[in-house]
This record gives structure tokens, sequence and C-alpha cells, in this order.
């Protein structure tokens, strides 16, 4: 059969299409070397639509056979029309797998397999589908408040808010406790997060909220609101994680972090002044336990001093009887051995003792009226002056005050 011109409907140049075709046309878009029309690969005027969408209806029409100038018969043109279909659907299959995923393939519902990052390919809907669930994202849960980018989500608000019915709790020794918090959660188990579970983040919400008010139940409010914060976060952490593996979700929880915890607004006037008592007392109960470390060694220093001094003297006192017991018993052996001169040695020992401990006097019976003395213990007299000469020629000493002197009797 032949055709004036291609399939584009464009003229040819004589029968059965082999004759020149002239130049500038024979294309899909008629006359010109471009979908625009003018010189190839040039601007050029305004392509007219409705032309443009007739030409498009005549190739189609000659496809199906429809038309004194159609290509294939209709029968040739399905089938060509069905095998486009079909390579079309066949490439719907190709799927891509991004670096944080993980491509979960599930068949007709049921889990097939999962796949690793990058290309990869399926047999296409309906027999399969491909869920890519991010594996590796950290997520965020924000528990008893909303930042500005979640509020800003949720409800439009660009500042952030806090929800009261999250974040009071009560302390374990009965008093309202106002806490927000943070959970970071990430997929450690795909299969497990899609299929066991219906919503995991609302799960994960709520058990940590639960965790939250049964660690914060058992703990008094000065503890929570100063020293046990980490503990708090590491005690949720753990009670979280062990309820999510209980329930198969296959969330794995990274970290809980306290972002605020504060007593009530209404009472926080109240609570800082009891905060200043309790530092106002602990700050007396350090000056009298560090007046306590001074005086009490210092007191036990003494008492231990005193009982030394008192065991020496104990000692010493019973050194010196049983020396002056050994003395004796010595002195008797020698009484009993030789009376007579152990009495007199005895008897020359106390009087040395006698006369070295008092003042020697020698008298003179001679003397009449007065009692001579001479004190042997006074201090030598000064040397004697030189007197003028006599009338007799011969010098004279000035005595001075001898040591003897008389006392009257």
């Amino acid at each position: 059969m032949s055709q004036s011109g291609g399939p584009w409907g464009s003229p040819g140049g004589g029968s059965g299409g082999g004759g020149q075709r002239p130049p500038g046309g024979g294309g899909p878009w008629g006359q010109g070397g471009g979908p625009f029309g003018g010189r190839p690969g040039g601007p050029g005027p305004l392509p007219d639509f409705d032309a443009l969408i007739s030409r498009l209806q005549a190739f189609i029409r000659s496809l199906l056979g429809g038309g004194p100038r159609g290509r294939f018969t209709g029968g040739r043109g399905l089938a060509l029309i069905g095998l486009a279909v079909v390579a079309l659907w066949l490439a719907s299959g190709i799927y891509r797998v991004e670096p944080d995923e993980q491509g979960v393939v599930l068949r007709f519902g049921a889990f097939d397999r999962t796949t690793l990052p990058g290309l990869n390919y399926h047999i296409p809907w309906p027999v399969e589908r491909v869920l890519t669930p991010a594996v590796t994202r950290i997520n965020r849960i924000e528990i008893g408040f909303r930042s500005a980018a979640s509020a800003q989500i949720d409800t439009g608000n660009q500042g952030g808010r806090n929800v009261l019915e999250e974040s009071l709790m009560l302390t374990g020794d009965e008093n309202i406790i106002d806490i927000n918090f943070a959970v970071f959660w990430k997929i450690n188990s795909a299969f497990a997060y899609l299929f066991n579970t219906r919503n995991p983040p609302l799960i994960v919400k709520a058990v940590a909220e639960s965790s939250m008010r049964e660690v914060i139940g058992r703990t008094p409010i000065q503890p929570a609101l100063t020293e046990l914060r980490a503990q708090i976060e590491n005690d949720v952490l753990h009670q979280t994680q062990q309820i999510l593996d209980n329930y198969k979700t296959g969330v794995e929880v990274t970290q809980v972090q306290l972002q605020r915890v504060d007593p009530p607004a209404e009472v926080v006037e109240s609570f800082v002044d009891v905060q200043r008592a309790n530092t106002d007392a602990e700050r007396l109960r350090n000056e009298a336990q560090a007046y306590a470390n001074d005086i009490v060694p210092r007191a036990r220093g003494d008492a231990a001093r005193i009982v030394a001094e008192g065991q020496g003297a104990r000692l010493a006192s019973i050194a010196q009887a049983t020396g002056q017991t050994q003395r004796f018993l010595s002195v008797l052996a020698a009484y009993q051995t030789a009376k007579d001169v152990t009495l007199r040695r005895m008897y020359l020992e106390t009087m040395q003792d006698i006369m070295t401990h008092s003042s020697a006097l020698v008298v003179d019976d001679r003397l009449k009226g007065l009692v001579p003395f001479l004190p042997l213990n006074l201090p030598a007299p000064a040397p004697a002056t030189p007197r003028p000469a006599t009338p007799g020629g011969a010098p004279s000493t000035a005595a001075s005050p001898g040591p003897s002197q008389a006392a009257p009797r």
C-alpha cells in the first residue's frame, strides 16, 4: 500500500514513500524543524495547539487502522498497545530505597522479604507492593509540652505550649510536679514496626508517659528537682524499652531527656519559700556539723592526753614504789648480815642528807652571853681595803664585816 507521507501526515515526494521529503516538512509538528516551528533549534512563533491535537488523533487512528492511511491493521495496533501497557506495568516494579530506609516487600498483603538501600525490583501491583520505613532516623516525641515546630504542625500556632494533662504528676511524697520531657527513638525491626502494632508513635508516647509517672510516683519531690534527674531519665528509658520489647513493637528508645522539672505554677512562690527554708536549715546543719567536727576531735585529743598522763603517772608511781621496796629489802638484807656496820652507815648517810639540806653552825662553848655562829653557806667576804698608816708605822687594814657575827644568847 502506498502512502502519500509519513505516519505524521507529512506530504511525501512520490508513490510508495520513495519520494524526497521537502525541506522543513514531514514531522509530527507540521512544517518547520521543531515543535514550535521556525528554524531547527531556534525560537519561533507559538504552535497551533488545535492542529497538533488533530494530527495526534489522526496518528492514533492510523495505528488502530481506523483511517485510509493507517499503518497497522486493527489487531496489530491493539497488540502494540497491549505490549506497551505490559512494558509500562513491568517497569513500574522498579523502586528505590534511600540510604536511611529499608524496603519491605508485601506479596498480596503478606510480608515476603526485605531489601537493602539502592535500586530494587518487585512484581508490580497488585501482586507486590513496597513499604520503605526510615530505620536510621531518630524520631522525637514530646510529652507534657509542644515545641514551636510541633505546635505549628499540630495547631498552626507559632509558639510552644504546655499540655498539663500530660505534665502534671504525683510524686512519692504526695506532691504535684510539672514535668516536660522528650523521648528519642528509632526503628530497629521494620517488620515488627509495620505489622505488630497499628500506631507505634502513639504506643511509644503512652508507654513513656506511663513509665515516667511510675518512676515519679516512687520518688520524693526534692530529689526529683535536684540530684535524681539523671537517674530518673535512665529508669524511664529502661522501663519504656522493656515494655516496648514485650509488645514487640520493633522500636528502640535511644534517649529520654527531661526538659523542665518544676512545681506547678500556682505554688511556685510558696515552693520557693520552702526551698529557702530548707536551704537555711541545711546551711545551719552544715555549720553545726563543721563545729562538731572541730570540737569533738579536740576534746578526744585532750581526753587521750589526760588518760596518757594518768597512765604515765601510775606507771611512774608503781616503778618508784617498787624501787623503794627493793632498796628497803636490800638494806634489810645488809642489816641482817652486819647490824653495827649497817647502823653506822645509815647514820652517816642520814646526817649527810640532813647537813646537805640545812645551814651549818659552828658554836664555841667558851663564849658567855653571846652565841657566835658561822654561816658556812654564805658567799665569800670581799677583799680588805688598805688604810693610812698608824702612828706606830704599821699599816692597818679595815676588815669588812666578817662572817662571824654575835647573836644574843
